[in-house]
Parts: structure tokens; sequence; C-alpha cells
């Protein structure tokens, strides 16, 4: 089973290498890079080889142990 983790992104998109280190998937940038380019990670279901591919809320990233929703962070004042 894989570990589900939500989480929020302050903007309108994040590329999907940054939201990878963001979201803890990986350590480092260049991790991520690898992660993608090896064809081990699905955005929506379908599998995903662009380190820049814009995650916007709402977005399913899924790798061999992570299962990651995006949503919008909320912003209270």
């Amino acid at each position: 089973m894989k570990n589900k983790k939500i989480i929020a992104i302050g903007a309108p998109f994040i590329r999907l290498d940054s939201f990878l280190k963001l979201a803890g998937a990986t350590d480092t940038g260049g991790q991520a890079k690898i992660l993608v380019q090896s064809s081990e990670v699905a955005v929506n279901g379908a599998i995903c080889t662009e380190r820049g591919r814009k995650i916007r809320p709402g977005d399913v990233v899924e790798t061999a142990a992570l299962l990651l929703e995006v949503e919008e962070e909320a912003f209270y004042g």
C-alpha cells in the first residue's frame, strides 16, 4: 500500500521535479530528475518523463511508494 500525502502549494503551479522534492519523495533536485526520467513517476495516472511538467492543485502524483494529492494552499487573514 502506498503512503498517501496531501501537499499544498502556494502558487498556481509547480514544476514536477520541484514538487517531488517539496513532497519529500526525493532529497535533491537531481534525484527528482532521475526518478522522472526513469519513468518512475505518474501524473494523474499516466507515466510522465517531463520533469518540467506543471503540477497544479487537483493533480495526483504517484511514485512507487507515494501517492501525492496536490491542493491549493489556504490563506487566512
